[in-house]
């Protein structure tokens, strides 16, 4: 009994230390829009610097997702996401105390943060909960989604309710940081975690992966919603008042899709999970988005575009989620489902960050809405095309044939 208890409680600190890391992975990010304005009329920044703010972390986490299984394996998961959470912290108290350079300094290490606590904590639920990945995926990433929503509505509130300016808003989110790395730590104490690995052992074990065709087809399903994803976020406003929409309901509108995406994005895992492979759902929540875009490309009255934009947002929601499940559904072991979200968020957030730049190349190239949407509806196609075969019930070669 004692020890039935000991590890019902070692578990529910894991659990309340995956949804504090997972509570953190996005506010960062997306506190930064709204307070836009306030940063570029202080400190006098041109337009295509601000966008930077949001572009840099997702140059980052492309970069930097295939290195960090190595440095996991190094020195262990669970350490390095402590690390993690140590450099978030120092990169948003010197961006909210610097001028422009620590603005941008202190973001660059935000996003190095999050891109190692996005990589690890995948392997680190295959490997704690080998038997829920698919509700521990849920749960983790239904925290990132409503605190994504959250960064983005304090951010006013704080900076002009609590009259912290902009300044403070964006260094409000080093409590709940502060926080995850406290409730994080006695993972680094715990009896059957990821230990690190010897020099010898941290090789490249995941090379073989880049020529695993399953990996590149989970890679392509990460990639392609990333893309849609953000791009949403970026524009969704801006095309809805092109089609005649005011300004104030466009971003209901959006607040709205990223609403009704949050319980999609805690039921999708679930149901993958138990179903005998993926193919249907990924084929479906890929249609649905298709038929969100394809909804704002043919819509001209409100009530169309309200039924696109929760179309989009129940997709979007249940594409996040089911992409990180994929990583623990499709592979053996924690060190491999590391691997592969490396790979997959690699490729994803490149071109998640190269996204709305296209998007907003095209439409000033053709001054019309028309070709940016199609692209979009497009990229949903092949993301069910590349759901089919991420969907499929197998897992990539195991690190054992991998090495061998």
């Amino acid at each position: 009994m004692a020890n039935q208890e000991k590890g019902g409680t070692t578990a529910g600190i894991l659990v309340s230390g995956v949804v504090f890391v997972a509570f953190n992975l996005r506010p960062a990010l997306t506190s930064v829009g709204p307070l836009a304005g306030s940063i570029r009329g202080e400190l006098g920044l041109p337009n295509l610097a601000i966008g930077m703010l949001t572009t840099l972390p997702l140059i980052v986490f492309g970069l930097l997702s295939p290195l960090a299984p190595k440095i996991g394996r190094r020195f262990g998961n669970e350490r390095t996401i402590l690390i993690g959470l140590i450099v978030l912290i120092a990169g948003i108290v010197i961006r909210s105390v610097s001028q422009t350079s620590g603005l941008f300094l202190g973001t660059l290490w935000v996003g190095v943060g999050i891109a190692i606590c996005n990589v690890l904590l995948p392997g680190v639920i295959k490997e704690r909960f080998p038997g829920k990945v698919g509700l521990m995926t849920s749960v983790y990433s239904t925290a990132m989604t409503t605190f994504a929503a959250l960064g983005s509505g304090l951010s006013i509130p704080v900076a002009e309710g609590l009259e912290l300016g902009w300044r403070g808003a964006l260094g409000f989110w080093v409590i709940p940081a502060g926080i995850a790395a406290i409730l994080w730590w006695p993972q680094l104490h715990v009896p059957g975690r990821s230990a690190a690995l010897s020099p010898r052992e941290t090789g490249s074990p995941g090379r073989r992966l880049w020529h695993s065709s399953l990996a590149w087809q989970v890679t392509g399903f990460m990639g392609l919603q990333s893309f849609a994803f953000y791009t949403t976020v970026a524009w969704l406003p801006i095309i809805l008042q092109n089609r005649g929409m005011s300004v104030t309901d466009a971003g209901w509108l959006l607040s709205l899709a990223l609403f009704v995406g949050v319980p999609a994005t805690f039921v999708a895992p679930v149901l993958a999970e138990r179903l005998p492979d993926q193919r249907g759902l990924a084929a479906g929540v890929s249609l649905l988005y298709f038929l969100g875009f394809a909804g704002l490309l043919a819509g001209e009255h409100d009530g169309g575009f309200v039924i696109s934009s929760v179309l989009i947002g129940l997709a979007q929601g249940a594409c996040v989620s089911l992409s990180f499940a994929f990583f623990g559904l499709r592979t053996a072991t924690a060190r491999q489902a590391a691997e592969l979200s490396g790979m997959a968020q690699s490729a994803g957030y490149l071109l998640a960050a190269a996204g709305p730049s296209l998007i907003g190349w095209l439409f000033d190239a053709t001054h019309s809405w028309t070709p940016p949407l199609t692209v979009l509806s497009a990229a949903c196609l092949l993301m069910l095309l590349t759901g089919l075969g991420a969907g499929r019930n197998k897992q990539v070669d195991p690190p054992e044939t991998e090495a061998g």
